[in-house]
């Protein structure tokens, strides 16, 4: 069922309401305020450590000091990237439509109005001029992996103490997109370091492992799921209506601000480039000061606004279609339990999986775990009722870009092994089950809707009351797969295997004949 949404007209006079309050407010006095800072507000285009400074999400300590971590599932998304070829290009028209815009204001008879346009804009070149290529992972995004893995391992001592081996400390990465392996392999880097013997920071090498597009349905379930496809191309169309409403006021607010005849398209366009020069370029006094803070909150909103519906909680095939990946998460942390039970000594089982994959991946896993939902809202997805869209600013709300999905965005799953159930403070020693689940998103534990809202949950009510909803469906029943369509991975038969000996280094690849034939 598709999510019910505001009325058009309410959008309308909500931004209105918004905008009007906001009018007496100049862009230069709002770059001036302390608590507003447009890069926190760049939905899923923000800075990995500028969301993790705004994260409010925050929890106390739940678990004893006797509990001991025994496993960690990792799903991440890429890191800071450069502009695609084609927002590359979006860029380019801008700047000549820029340029007629300003040449159209000289013909004008009110020589004042050129007064009004800001010094940045004219004879402004996009800073990708003449780039062919785009998307790829920038010294930034290296950074957020690599010392987001030296987090994690200080947070998680003792977890990877062990020697390095792929089937120990498994990683694992998406084909196709090389910003996902890239940051792999800064992550590899950074848990790593100082563990061999190349080079004065004695790296060492390691494996990422990736499936064929094809037939990776745990990190690219989205590129084989015909139902969600045919709802996405749907629902696009309905989501640049709702969006309307608040590009139609911003552009007239500008309109009116600058002298210039901005159209919509011309409006989310400068969005777009203050969003990248804000998270890539730290610039936020060229085209992020042509919008007054309520018109930052608002267009916020819209990028939101396409997330929740278009990858989010706005329909359940979203986030139903990545059951393998939950499937795999769960199944890992069976296996290390099943390892600690029968003993095995360390060394011989898996202690970690490590996933790099994209906004599309991450999404659907936070809504498969309930995080960021509204009041009652875990138990309208339960009942599989439709959910509204995210309340309209000035409403708070718990869905935001910059939270769910930043660049470099992560849940965490750690697998403790206690001696009893932690009540009060104290160890329960005739607990049967001694194996909790802490979800951590973006580095700070979340509570879970499922789990009575604690983010310490016992492993076995984790499965009961968050996984086992969800597996009355098939991932091929919901997707419409036919069996002879996608290829059955065995333990990750196909696999590409990249050794690096540093950020430079050279990678050598091992790709099965079965990987050649469906890339054909």
């Amino acid at each position: 069922m598709a999510a019910p949404r505001t009325p058009l007209p309410l959008v309308l006079l909500l931004v209105s309401a918004a905008l009007l309050a906001a009018a007496p407010l100049s862009p230069a006095a709002e770059t001036g305020a302390a608590a507003f800072d447009v890069r926190r507000h760049l939905s899923t285009v923000t800075r990995y450590d500028v969301a993790r400074g705004s994260n409010s999400v925050s929890s106390a300590p739940s678990m004893s000091d006797e509990c001991r971590v025994i496993h960690l599932n990792l799903v991440a998304r890429h890191g800071t990237r450069a502009p695609t070829k084609k927002r590359i290009k979006e860029l380019d028209r801008l700047a000549v439509r820029l340029k007629a815009l300003i040449d159209e204001a000289k013909q004008g008879p009110e020589s004042d109005s050129l007064k009004k346009i800001p010094s940045w804009m004219k004879g402004w070149e996009s800073p990708w001029k003449g780039r062919v290529k785009g998307g790829e992972l920038v010294s930034e995004g290296e950074e957020e992996l690599y010392n987001l893995a030296i987090r994690v391992k200080e947070r998680f001592q003792g977890l990877f103490d062990e020697e390095y081996h792929p089937d120990v400390y498994s990683i694992r990465a998406t084909q196709q997109v090389p910003r996902a392996s890239a940051s792999a392999v800064a992550f590899g880097l950074g848990l790593l370091s100082g563990k061999g013997k190349l080079g004065p920071v004695k790296n060492r090498a390691f494996s990422v492992l990736s499936e064929s597009r094809a037939s990776d349905i745990c990190l690219r379930f989205f590129d084989s799921c015909e139902t969600y496809k045919d709802y996405r191309k749907r629902k696009e169309p309905d989501v640049e209506k709702q969006k309307e409403p608040i590009l139609e006021h911003v552009t007239s607010a500008l309109v009116n601000r600058y002298h210039l005849n901005f159209t919509p398209k011309d409006v989310s366009s400068l969005w777009f480039l203050c969003k990248q020069e804000a998270s890539l370029m730290n610039i936020t006094n060229q085209a992020c000061q042509l919008f007054n803070e309520a018109e930052v909150y608002f267009l916020e909103w819209t990028d939101d606004l396409e997330g929740f519906v278009l990858k989010g909680y706005g329909e359940s095939i979203n986030y139903r279609m990545g059951l393998p990946l939950l499937k795999d998460v769960v199944q890992s942390m069976e296996e290390a339990i099943v390892a600690k039970e029968v003993e095995h000594p360390d060394g011989t089982y898996e202690k970690a999986r490590l996933r790099f994959a994209h906004a599309e991946t991450v999404v659907p896993f936070s809504c498969l775990l309930g995080l960021f939902l509204e009041g009652s809202d875990f138990a309208k997805i339960q009942r599989e009722e439709s959910l509204d869209i995210p309340p309209v600013p000035p409403q708070g709300r718990n869905w935001k870009g910059s939270v769910v999905a930043p660049f470099a965005g992560n849940n965490m799953l750690a697998l403790y092994q206690c001696p009893g159930k932690t009540d009060g403070g104290k160890i329960s020693r005739d607990q049967k089950s001694s194996y909790f689940v802490q979800v951590i998103h973006n580095e700070a534990p979340v509570s879970m809707p499922g789990c009575g809202n604690k983010d310490f949950c016992p492993f076995e009510e984790f499965k009961e009351k968050i996984v086992e909803p969800h597996l009355k469906h098939d991932y091929d029943a919901l997707c419409k797969i036919r069996p002879v369509a996608r290829e059955e991975p065995s333990s990750f038969s196909s696999r590409m295997s990249n050794f690096f000996l540093g950020l430079f280094s050279q990678k050598g690849y091992r790709v099965s004949a079965q990987d050649v034939k469906s890339e054909l």
